[in-house]
């Protein structure tokens, strides 16, 4: 029987005949729905005539759409169905109206078919392919591909659609990052989700559930249900995915019909919709999940949602978003507080075991945002609850549409004993292999054990279960992130004197005060004086005297006019006892890490250098960040002096050689 390559390669060569009406990176807009179209015809063939006399039979039935489609599911024996006398062996009949004929046979299949289709916007790809002569051919070639699955099962099918999906994205490079995940990536991330649940996954009749928020083409979704094929066949795990991408998720809703996918009786497992504002997956008993993997798109920006968002935030734990929201142009831990938000609760007596989650992100939500931000706000819920287990940094260039460097996080509410109040940071930055051809920004990928290459997966899973410190492997406390900012002040130090072009400007602004003024001017005189406190009093002595009673923005505007600051001024006292008037232009912050105590800091590390300085606890903020650069920072010493001085003297010589031998 021929392999799934063999099947790949057939559609492929199909594929070749859209040359010159679609470019390369457009051929996946016909030759994806062309094969889920084919699978099925072939899938339904064998209960064709059962499904058609059951329609005839209902045809005049006042049964809904809904209940209708439940009926001819049955009878085909599936979760769709497809009641029109068409098939692709009679398309073929009719080379002239080919065109009106497949539509119509799109329109035969249930509900959840058609829709597929629908976002799959194939109508326009029909017309496009008539116009340009080749839909009769591709609708030829295909009905010679057998896809039955006697001669195709449910898991090979799956094979052949996955690698027909990655193929496609990698020729697609410019755009696949938006929807595809590098295929070692994900691997990775899916061993580092299961990896501590073999006891519990080995439990016979074990049924867990998986949900991908931004699934995309369903990358995510496959690779996880091949990891438990492959390791744990007696568990059942049920994936579900959401994603607001039209033709990705036509892409990955096929993909799980075409493997026919136990979902405990549903066939909406993936489903179409914007998570921010259209959560599909709110309601018992698929509101909660055992694992959580997922991609979001990097830099997404929720402009759009902003008010629905705030909203929800301003609801606080009855809403997805409790922690805090990001900066608008980067959405990437609204999508974790979400994924966060589907965690199961630790319950073993109602076999509720908590859950898992396996996130990739950019480096900007480590670190983005000084205490008291939106990010710095969320990155504290989730340490400070002992959700965060460990962060993964990957290599530059692992992705199609960006170079920047990743990070796998792994957040769970079920750490193991021994990882509790701990975060690991694993430095995987220079475990990578030279791509043989560059894929858009991808040139590197994670060795797999392949064809020569080292098994870095598996050598990235093995440093993380070892749990131990080590040159790429750290271990810190929870509170080794988090820092305590601190208002530091220093006081206002004001020089008053009265000019004649200030006092000009002064009654400008308020020549009703022109009186006062000069009294105030013959009193004072027009030297400089570096005390304000006895100034200021020697003037409100003066007012009194003249029964003078300024607003207070009469008074400020005379400050703002006749003082400046000067570092050889006595400081400005804040009255009553309240020590001195902060200057806002000296005004600094110090970040002190918690396990620190901020007393004993500031008198050791600040005082000393600023002796006049205080601060202010009531504007003390606490604040978390994760920056691998200083953790794995590894100090290297300059050459010696005299090894740099004799390369600077031989590249002189070379010089001289050079401009002499022009010169000659």
């Amino acid at each position: 029987m021929p392999d799934h390559s063999y099947f790949e390669n057939l559609i492929w060569q199909i594929a070749d005949l859209l040359r010159g009406p679609y470019r390369p990176p457009q051929y996946e807009r016909v030759m994806l729905p062309m094969t889920v179209l084919r699978r099925f015809d072939c899938v339904l063939a064998p209960t064709k005539s059962k499904v058609l006399a059951e329609h005839d039979k209902r045809r005049d039935s006042k049964l809904n759409d809904d209940a209708l489609d439940r009926l001819l599911n049955r009878a085909a024996g599936q979760r769709f169905h497809n009641h029109s006398p068409l098939d692709f062996k009679k398309l073929k009949g009719d080379p002239d109206h080919i065109e009106k004929h497949l539509v119509s046979y799109i329109k035969g299949f249930s509900a959840n078919v058609r829709r597929i289709f629908e976002f799959f916007e194939f109508e326009n790809e029909i017309e496009k392919m008539r116009e340009s002569n080749v839909l009769y051919l591709v609708i030829s070639k295909f009905a010679d591909v057998d896809l039955h699955p006697s001669r195709v099962p449910n898991a090979e099918m799956g094979r052949i659609f996955e690698n027909l999906i990655r193929r496609f994205n990698e020729l697609a490079n410019e755009t696949a990052g938006d929807h595809f995940t590098p295929r070692e990536v994900i691997r990775l991330m899916v061993n580092l989700l299961f990896m501590h649940d073999d006891e519990l996954l080995a439990t016979p009749g074990t049924v867990r559930k998986l949900l991908d928020p931004a699934c995309g083409t369903g990358g995510m979704l496959a690779e996880a249900q091949n990891y438990l094929r492959d390791h744990h066949q007696d568990a059942r795990l049920y994936v579900f995915g959401q994603d607001y991408n039209k033709r990705a998720f036509a892409t990955a809703a096929s993909d799980m019909l075409m493997k026919n996918v136990d979902q405990n009786g549903g066939s909406d497992n993936v489903r179409f919709g914007d998570i921010f504002l259209d959560d599909q997956f709110a309601d018992p008993p698929y509101d909660r999940f055992d694992y959580l993997l997922a991609n979001p798109p990097f830099g997404v920006d929720w402009k759009k949602q902003r008010k629905e968002i705030e909203r929800e935030h301003k609801r606080g734990e009855l809403g997805r978003f409790q922690a805090g929201t990001p900066r608008v142009n980067d959405g990437s831990l609204l999508f974790v507080q979400h994924m966060i938000s589907k965690f199961e609760p630790v319950r073993p007596d109602e076999q509720k075991h908590g859950s898992r989650m396996a996130v990739v992100l950019s480096g900007s939500p480590l670190f983005t945002g000084g205490a008291g931000s939106g990010e710095s706000e969320i990155r504290k819920w989730i340490i400070e609850n002992d959700w965060l287990e460990a962060i993964v940094a990957l290599p530059e260039q692992m992705f199609y549409n960006t170079g920047i460097g990743t990070y796998v996080w792994i957040v769970t509410n079920r750490k193991a004993s021994r990882r509790k109040g701990k975060v690991q940071l694993l430095d995987a930055r220079d475990c990578w292999v030279p791509m043989r051809r560059s894929l858009g920004d991808k040139r590197r990928k994670l060795g797999e054990g392949e064809d020569g290459e080292p098994d870095q997966i598996a050598e990235i899973v093995r440093l993380y279960g070892a749990f131990e410190e080590g040159p790429r492997s750290k271990i810190f406390d929870n509170e080794d992130f988090g820092y305590t900012r601190v208002t530091v002040e220093r006081p206002l130090r004001l020089r008053y004197q009265m000019t004649i072009d200030d006092k000009a400007r002064f009654l400008d602004a308020a020549p009703h005060l022109l009186d006062d003024i000069q009294a105030i001017d013959q009193a004072l005189g027009r030297d400089p004086l570096l005390d304000w406190n006895d100034a200021w009093a020697r003037i409100q002595k003066l007012l009194r005297k003249r029964g003078s009673k300024w607003q207070a923005a009469e008074r400020k505007l005379f400050l703002g006019v006749f003082t400046v600051t000067n570092p050889k001024a006595e400081p400005v006292s804040a009255g009553q006892s309240k020590g001195f008037e902060a200057d806002s232009a000296l005004r600094d912050t110090e970040n002190i890490p918690l396990k620190l105590d901020v007393d004993e800091y500031f008198e050791t590390e600040v005082k000393p250098y600023v002796d006049d300085a205080w601060m202010d606890r009531s504007k003390d903020r606490v604040g978390y960040e994760i920056n691998f650069n200083r953790h794995f920072y590894v100090y290297t010493p300059p050459r010696p002096l005299a090894e740099i001085d004799a390369d600077l003297k031989r590249a002189e010589d070379e010089i001289l050689r050079l401009l002499q031998a022009v010169t000659a």
